[in-house]
């Protein structure tokens, strides 16, 4: 029975099995990458206009995809780059602010400043999607102290943590979704997650489908949270 109290603002997917896509089909995994963009867009989509959810956050590439051949990492970054390139074409179209949530230092100023522009030009939106780039949980709570104690903080709370990690403006996410078949988090969002309700499944990531979210919804409407309490004790 669907719970009311259950409303759902953010959801977050780490979309994993792009590789595993593509092997099971005797394709180069660059391939599945291509086909794993495709349907970013497309669940992106679904989830913001239809679903209307406010917020929407992906595990793009994290800080240990980088041990990965230069060549898919060149494949993964150009396709965001394109991605990027289309947000600020199609932003009157798609009315949806971009933010990316990671440390940027490592890329190009070129790949920096589109980065910039993408936030700058659809920042005028409401419905906000997140996307986790170069992104660490455990670096972005260590950014966030010593970004703290650099300001001349000497006692750091938990509000001053969570306002200051790369997700700042954003809720932490209600649901999170992992595809793929893994059933652990892979050092995302450490400091968000506390109280997520976690959705596994075995489908990997060019397969899923908006039924499959539909599914997924109706079951964390489903769930009771608590958030550390008892209801109605």
């Amino acid at each position: 029975m669907p719970n009311d109290e259950n409303v759902l603002n953010h959801i977050s997917f780490i979309m994993d099995g792009n590789g595993r896509w593509a092997k099971k089909r005797l394709l180069p995994r660059e391939f599945g990458h291509r086909e794993g963009a495709k349907k970013f867009r497309d669940i992106v989509e679904y989830c913001l206009e239809y679903k209307k959810i406010k917020y929407v956050s992906v595990y793009a590439f994290s800080t240990e995809n980088w041990k990965r051949p230069e060549k898919e990492v060149k494949g993964i970054l150009n396709l965001f780059y394109d991605y990027m390139n289309t947000c600020i074409k199609e932003n009157d179209k798609n009315k949806m602010r971009v933010r990316f949530l990671g440390n940027r230092s490592v890329f190009s100023e070129s790949y920096q400043a589109k980065m910039a522009e993408t936030e700058q030009v659809t920042s005028k939106y409401e419905r906000t999607l997140g996307i986790c780039i170069n992104y660490g949980g455990k670096d972005e709570i260590v950014d966030a102290v010593n970004k703290l104690i650099a300001e001349g903080k000497t006692t750091i709370t938990k509000e001053d943590i969570t306002n200051t990690i790369y997700t700042g403006v954003m809720p932490p996410p209600d649901m999170i979704v992992r595809t793929g078949g893994e059933y652990r988090l892979s050092n995302y969002f450490m400091w968000q997650s506390a109280y997520s309700e976690l959705f596994f499944t075995k489908t990997l990531w060019p397969d899923f489908s908006k039924k499959e979210v539909d599914e997924l919804v109706e079951e964390y409407k489903g769930r009771q949270r608590n958030f550390g309490g008892v209801k109605n004790a």
